[in-house]
């Protein structure tokens, strides 16, 4: 169990002072179009209806659906991804991503996505519009009230960070990567002002800075403060062997969110480079003069993945070997006193049993490495 308490009347206050803020929030709720939420809802139930046809019925998806019916019979259900593996990898011998712990095929987005069927694209399509028609649009026509106002639950004290959460539906996680998926989502909530407008506030890089708050790392400190320096930039061009001229938007994009980030909060190599080399397909990556990476890659010497085995040793000329490397650089050179940092934070913890964090709350129980390190950002 995590035991998190107040140190301080600062942490107090601000605990105190949160609280009734989001209370108030909650309170005043927010505006939804309702007639656009009928809509919408009435559309995707459609557009899931024909999905669910044409993989039934059209001839391109026939064969699939077929030996899926051959194999489970009346108790075929097209919404089971452990029947769609069995189909995919046992039946019909495409190539799958391994298998869970408990021996069952992995069937989940990320190992569909590369699978060039036309029955297993309008799968995942169905499953995405199924996902914003149930989560998101269902959640809030089952919570809007009466008069069109949406009053979702704001907690402080339910999460063991005291990191605020959302429920009823959780309005923190309305979707903006999928860009489909957030134009039918987003277009709910509107101004409880006629011709009003809805403003939207985004912290810079304010987990970056925190962090650097705790480990004053000189590196990460002149990203924070130098503007002609770009961590994200810089990471991109060591993970796929670019210049500077060569860089995208969509390749810097990968290195922040499928390297940088998951390097601080605890990921290794080994799960960072099947990600980055993934995106190179699922994004269609390529330089800023047009070549597509893995062809980049090939000039560079860099052929394949590599073996996906995370108990041997990654082969040169490989992309995990690469990016073994690019981790042995992130944090034995370039943020080399963050990297100490989290040694001397967790060994303080073993020692003590807890850490104070700068807003005034003592954490302790059980926790593991990356909880210590991360609990205070």
């Amino acid at each position: 169990m995590t035991i998190l308490r107040p140190i301080s009347s600062e942490g107090y206050k601000l605990f105190h002072e949160g609280t009734l803020a989001l209370s108030q929030v909650e309170h005043n709720g927010m505006r939804i179009d309702t007639k656009y939420l009928g809509r919408t809802i009435k559309k995707l139930d459609k557009k899931i209806a024909q999905l669910s046809n044409e993989m039934k019925e059209s001839a391109e998806c026939r064969r699939v659906y077929k030996t899926w019916r051959k194999r489970y019979g009346v108790k075929t259900n097209l919404g089971s991804h452990e029947q769609l593996g069995r189909v995919l990898f046992d039946d019909l011998k495409i190539k799958g991503k391994g298998t869970t712990k408990s021996g069952r095929w992995k069937s989940d987005k990320d190992a569909l996505e590369d699978i060039d069927l036309p029955f297993v694209k309008k799968y995942l399509e169905a499953e995405k519009l199924k996902k914003a028609r149930s989560t998101y649009l269902g959640g809030i026509l089952r919570e809007v009230d009466s008069n069109g106002f949406l009053h979702p639950v704001f907690n402080l004290h339910t999460v063991a960070t005291y990191r605020s959460s959302v429920s009823d539906p959780n309005t923190q996680n309305i979707p903006i990567r999928d860009t489909y998926v957030a134009s039918l989502v987003r277009p709910c909530f509107i101004s409880r002002w006629r011709n009003g407008q809805i403003g939207e506030a985004d912290f810079s890089g304010v987990e970056v800075r925190v962090s650097a708050c705790y480990n004053k790392d000189p590196q990460l400190l002149t990203y924070i403060k130098d503007k002609t320096t770009d961590m994200h930039r810089d990471m991109g061009m060591e993970c796929y062997k670019l210049s500077k001229s060569q860089m995208t938007k969509e390749i810097r994009y990968c290195a922040k969110n499928r390297l940088v980030f998951p390097f601080f909060y605890g990921d290794w190599f080994f799960s960072c480079a099947q990600s980055l080399w993934d995106a190179i397909d699922r994004m269609k990556l390529k330089t800023a003069q047009g070549t597509p990476l893995k062809e980049y890659l090939r000039k560079k010497g860099i052929t394949k993945l590599g073996n996906l085995d995370p108990d041997k040793e990654p082969l040169p000329r490989t992309f995990l070997y690469h990016i073994k490397q690019v981790e042995k650089r992130f944090w034995g050179e370039r943020f080399k006193v963050y990297d100490k940092w989290k040694v001397d934070w967790w060994e303080a913890f073993l020692k003590k049993g807890y850490f104070d964090t700068y807003t005034g709350f003592r954490c302790g129980g059980l926790l593991d490495r990356k909880q210590v390190s991360n609990y205070p950002i």
